[in-house]
This record gives C-alpha cells, sequence and structure tokens, in this order.
C-alpha cells in the first residue's frame, strides 16, 4: 500500500520535534525536555490507536496532530513565540483549535456509531466547539501554573489569553462548519467509514 506523501511530512516535523528536545538538552533547558518528550510521546498515539483497535486515522489527522506539537514545542525551544510575537502564537492557536476540533469529530461520530447514541447533527458539531474551548482553558490554566509556579512566561496578560481563545474559537468553527457541510450531505456512517475504516474487532 501507497503511503501518503502528507505522511512522509507528518515523519519529518517528527524528527524535528526530535531534534529540538535534542537542543533543549543541550541548552540544559530540562524542562523544555521534558516537554518535548511529552510532545513526541503524543505523536505516536495515533499509530497505538491504529495498532491498538484495528482502526486506520487518516493521513490529514496525523499531520494536524504532528504540526501543533511541533509548533508548540519549536515556539518555546527556538524562542519562535518570542521572535515572532504575537503572529507565531496566534497561528498555533489557530491550528491547535483545528486540530483538537478534527479529532474531537472522529471522536464523537465514533462514540456515536460503536456506542449507538443516535446524536443529532447539531449534537456534534456543538460537541466540536464545547471540546476545543475546553482544552483550551485547560492550556491556559497549565501554562498559569507554570508561569506561577515554575518561573516560566508563557502568558502575556489578559489580552493575550482572550486572544489565544478567540483563534482556537476561529478553528473549531472551522471545523464545525465543515463537519455540518458534510453531515448535510452524507450519513454519520459514510463519513465514519472515511475517516476511521474499522479492520476487525479490537485487540485483547
Amino acid at each position: 500500500m501507497k503511503i501518503p506523501a502528507g505522511l512522509y511530512l507528518a515523519y519529518l516535523f517528527q524528527f524535528l520535534i526530535a531534534a529540538n528536545v535534542l537542543l533543549a538538552f543541550a541548552l540544559g533547558e530540562y524542562s523544555q525536555v521534558f516537554t518535548g518528550v511529552i510532545a513526541l510521546g503524543l505523536t505516536l498515539v495515533p499509530a497505538v490507536a491504529t495498532r491498538r483497535w484495528n482502526i486506520t486515522l487518516p493521513w490529514q489527522v496525523n499531520l494536524l496532530i504532528v504540526l501543533s506539537l511541533y509548533l508548540h514545542i519549536a515556539g518555546e525551544i527556538r524562542g519562535f513565540y518570542m521572535l515572532y510575537y504575537p503572529y507565531y502564537d496566534k497561528i498555533a492557536h489557530l491550528i491547535s483549535g483545528i486540530t483538537v476540533s478534527v479529532l474531537a469529530f472522529v471522536i464523537v461520530l465514533l462514540l456515536d456509531r460503536f456506542s449507538r447514541l443516535n446524536l443529532s447533527r447539531w449534537m456534534i458539531v456543538g460537541f466540536v466547539i464545547i471540546a476545543a474551548m475546553a482544552m483550551e482553558g485547560f492550556w491556559e490554566i497549565y501554562e498559569w501554573l507554570f508561569d506561577t509556579f515554575l518561573g516560566t512566561n508563557l502568558q502575556y496578560g489578559l489580552d493575550d489569553t482572550m486572544l489565544d481563545m478567540i483563534f482556537v474559537l476561529v478553528g473549531s468553527v472551522i471545523v464545525a462548519l465543515a463537519g455540518n457541510r458534510h453531515l448535510s450531505r452524507f450519513s454519520k456512517e459514510e463519513i465514519t467509514g472515511r475517516l476511521v475504516i474499522p479492520k476487525g474487532p479490537p485487540a485483547k
């Protein structure tokens, strides 16, 4: 089976995350090393899910996950957040919002299909936006905790935090609108079949 070119791009970003982790280690930025290792581990989640539950996620999902994590790691370790502030930060939040929303869309469709929830189109669309904003809320709490107790400088005031949340909201609305359009044209089963293709019973 031919590997999509976009998947090689995802592998490239994984390599760049690993390279940034090594750079942080060389610079003695051990908190960034820890964050980078966690991020690198998260990029492997789609592969683990594929093997554990015998499903095939679209390569676009893998690429979005890796790209979002790379933007954060490079922003911190290489100083892109400060160097290109506020543009880099807002683009990173926009892409993160899109990524989380796409994952939420996939997850809610899976839950609907295999748990027989029979969710309406508007419930699915609403879940996408709520999930993205919830994750953004947790992210801002994480940044505040690090700034307060570890002396980092992840937040730049109320305006910065509110703009971060707005850009995540914009990303989630984009995905929600796209999801709503697909749900109006195709059944939930058809969309699930395209997004996540079951290969067999879950591994025990």
